[in-house]
């Protein structure tokens, strides 16, 4: 099941995103297709994280993550946060980026940026649902990089 899953969910259409992080020693990040806006009233969104992933333990510890739109022009970044690139460092030094008040990274040249503090955590199987009250929101420019059929595209 879990392969015939894959595979059907391969045909909807994603937008790619990294979700950043930051603990007391390091920045954490990976990509996502998970992203979902909950309400624009109050402004909330949910992302899906792993179970095993440090930037899950950032989240948990911080309850604050924030989400990068990518661009086309950013497929490397999303390979990279991933793990299917060159691995990034702890403290992002080969990654374009500054960072939010909060002292989380936000990558440079994004579609969109959202800046969020986490109201609620709740396991589903492999995964912890992330709901969060978006406390920035901000349009980047560039064309949005989107998951379809196992391969990055682009609306243009």
């Amino acid at each position: 099941m879990a392969d015939d899953l894959k595979d059907a969910l391969a045909h909807v259409a994603s937008g790619v995103v990294v979700v950043s992080a930051r603990s007391a020693e390091r920045y954490h990040g990976l990509t996502a297709t998970s992203l979902v806006s909950v309400s624009v009233e109050p402004p909330m969104v949910l992302v899906s994280l792993e179970h095993e992933t440090s930037t899950l333990a950032a989240v948990r510890d911080t309850r604050q993550f924030n989400v990068n739109a990518l661009t086309r022009q950013q497929e490397f970044l999303a390979e990279r946060f991933a793990g299917r690139a060159p691995a990034v460092d702890a403290h992002w030094h080969s990654i374009p980026h500054h960072l939010a008040d909060t002292g989380v990274p936000l990558l440079d040249r994004c579609a969109a940026w959202l800046e969020c503090a986490v109201t609620d955590f709740h396991t589903v199987g492999d995964h912890d649902i992330c709901i969060a009250r978006v406390t920035s929101a901000t349009a980047g420019e560039g064309d949005p990089l989107i998951l379809w059929d196992r391969s990055f595209w682009t609306l243009r």
